[in-house]
């Protein structure tokens, strides 16, 4: 590419985004093992006092 030479793109060229990837699945499914994790701790240190 010659040094001097602009690059015309649009908003959406720009993005280049790729969607359907699944990035939101995992962070949907990271966040609950998650807290479901930290619930089952606390259930078992809560329980455990007793």
């Amino acid at each position: 590419m010659e040094p001097d030479r602009k690059v015309v793109e649009t908003k959406t060229e720009a993005r280049q985004g790729v969607t359907g990837t699944g990035a939101s699945s995992v962070l949907i499914w990271s966040l609950g093992l998650a807290i479901l994790a930290f619930v089952v701790l606390m259930a078992y240190f809560i329980l455990a006092r007793q």
